[in-house]
């Protein structure tokens, strides 16, 4: 468990918005309070009053408030480097939810575009001893584009079957990281590619999608869908090939 232990308010500040923003859980005490049972990891200041009362299993990590990153990575590595495996957790999609724990803890979430998943799935685990990577089998073509550009990491395809929760209101957003986070926990079949191909249907998708991102000047041939669907091309690569060909 992180605790953010601190009398700086602009440190506190700053550690915990970071902290929220790699959806990481924490709490917070008033330094000189009894830290809680389960804390691996104290976040705060040198000039904090912390009492670890002798516990040798507890890291203390001093913070700036004016460059809090530093810290932030040191508290993650710290938790990473227990006896709990690594995992991260995909829900694909155009923009993925990725979710990184340790054990049963969640140390990080990321929602990015899938051209950006693979960079920050290898960034996650790099440096971990024997990480494992899930990935749910829906969004089949982003699925297969993640998995076929990681290398060096174990890899399980996950039935994603019933991963996604009920959202509530005021937790619109969340259900990618929800979903990642359940599929983390769920043991699959390893594999190392994945070949799809694409249906009639999907690549008229993506013909649609690049007429819309072309303000609906023009629309993509089958043929360069093809490569977007299986990742050889993005659709702005696409676009462009296309403005090339119909020049040429």
């Amino acid at each position: 468990m992180i605790v953010v232990a601190t009398n700086d308010f602009r440190l506190y500040h700053e550690a915990v918005n970071a902290l929220r923003d790699r959806g990481v859980s924490f709490t917070t005490v008033t330094p000189g309070e009894t830290l809680p049972k389960g804390t691996t990891v104290v976040l705060t200041a040198e000039t904090d009053p912390i009492d670890i009362n002798g516990q040798t299993d507890i890291e203390q990590v001093y913070a700036d408030p004016d460059d809090i990153r530093p810290a932030i990575e040191d508290v993650l590595t710290i938790l990473r480097t227990g006896d709990d495996r690594l995992i991260v957790g995909v829900d694909p999609g155009p923009r993925p939810g990725i979710v990184v724990m340790s054990g049963d803890t969640v140390v990080a979430a990321f929602q990015v575009p899938v051209t950006e998943a693979v960079s920050v799935i290898a960034r996650e685990v790099a440096d971990t001893e024997n990480p494992l990577v899930r990935i749910g089998d829906g969004a089949r073509l982003h699925g297969a584009r993640i998995i076929n550009e990681l290398t060096d990491v174990t890899i399980e395809l996950v039935d994603e079957t019933g991963t996604t929760p009920y959202l509530g209101a005021g937790a619109r957003g969340a259900g990618d990281i929800l979903a990642a986070t359940n599929i983390a926990q769920i043991e699959g079949e390893q594999i190392t590619t994945r070949v799809i191909e694409p249906t009639a249907g999907e690549l008229q998708r993506i013909q649609n999608e690049s007429r819309v991102r072309s303000g609906g000047d023009r629309t993509i041939s089958a043929s360069l869908a093809h490569d977007v669907a299986v990742g050889a091309l993005t659709i702005e690569e696409a676009l462009s090939e296309h403005e090339n060909q119909r020049g040429s």
